[in-house]
């Protein structure tokens, strides 16, 4: 990928070594979501009550027992953010300078937030709406969030309440060993991916999820957020198609790590990697193969409505 010399976004919070703080309580707390104020620990959403440690081992159990991932249940019990599903070890706190491969990896996120924002502005303009540009967040360890505290096990995610990507950049390393996803298109991806749940909420189409999900069972709603995924994955194929045309950028071999990096992402290749085998009715966010079909499609078409997974018949 031809990333060096380009632009880099100033849309960026680094709170990199911040002991998992990261900003004040009226940055993180104060904007509104599309469906409300955004939820601080311990209480809101369908949640509402709960303590942090309460959370914290209904999510370890759906984990290491069911299978679930717990970004998910965050994300209905504490307003809603929407991540890769790709699992992880404990959170790491970590202090002290930062290193040159560090900043190299920094200075790549940056210029990949920054062609994000360069597509979707033109894609916007094109259909006479403005784009409103997310933020990006770089974190070691945990974060504060207007979904909850957003940690480095849950893998990079959105927060529709404050319209931030957070990413704890070594998830990415992780991405290359553990999930065998190396290259800097795979990184790619995982970026554009999330900034796909950034183009649902401004479209309306997440809250238009979570309201649906709220009064549908657990096979309807799970449902759902697979379709709310695959459709993230869509319209990161839609990024990097306008990347290949517009921006020049893709270079032989871009796209196939791209692909690597979906299908590693993909529910029953995690399912498979941490238990042994897949069940499919507890999938949130689409198999490794739904995963790559929906990213070609949106790269083949280069066209938001071809990522219509809500209309589609057979995912």
């Amino acid at each position: 990928m031809k990333w060096q010399g380009r632009r880099q976004s100033a849309n960026v919070e680094d709170r990199r070594g911040s002991g998992g703080g990261g900003g004040g309580l009226g940055d993180l707390f104060g904007r509104r979501s599309p469906g409300g104020s955004g939820i601080p620990m311990g209480g809101g959403g369908r949640g509402g009550g709960m303590s942090l440690w309460t959370i914290v081992i209904i999510g370890a159990i759906a984990w290491f027992i069911f299978g679930v991932n717990p970004l998910n249940l965050l994300g209905s019990m504490m307003g809603g953010g929407t991540g890769m599903g790709a699992p992880g070890g404990g959170a790491i706190e970590r202090s002290g300078p930062v290193s040159a491969e560090q900043e190299t990896q920094a200075a790549f996120a940056k210029t990949v937030f920054a062609m994000t924002e360069d597509v979707w502005t033109e894609v916007f303009r094109q259909s006479g709406r403005r784009y409103q540009e997310p933020t990006l967040v770089l974190f070691t360890g945990q974060t504060q969030t207007a979904c909850g505290v957003g940690q480095a096990a849950m893998g990079p995610f959105y927060c529709p309440g404050d319209q931030k990507v957070y990413i704890d950049l070594d998830f990415f390393a992780e991405l290359a060993t553990r999930f065998q996803a190396a290259g800097d298109f795979a990184q790619a991806y995982v970026i554009a991916h999330e900034v796909g749940h950034h183009i649902q909420t401004l479209l309306g189409i997440s809250a238009e999820v979570q309201r649906r999900r709220q009064s549908v069972g657990e096979a309807e709603g799970n449902d759902l957020s697979v379709r709310q995924e695959l459709q993230a994955d869509c319209l990161a194929g839609v990024w990097a198609s306008y990347a290949q045309t517009e921006l020049k950028v893709l270079e032989p071999g871009d796209i196939d790590e791209a692909l690597r990096a979906a299908a590693a992402v993909g529910d029953d290749t995690i399912q498979k990697r941490t238990r042994g085998y897949a069940v499919q009715e507890s999938f949130t966010h689409g198999s490794a193969e739904q995963r790559q079909r929906w990213f070609r499609t949106g790269f083949q078409s280069g066209a938001i409505n071809a990522c219509d997974t809500f209309a589609a018949g057979a995912l």
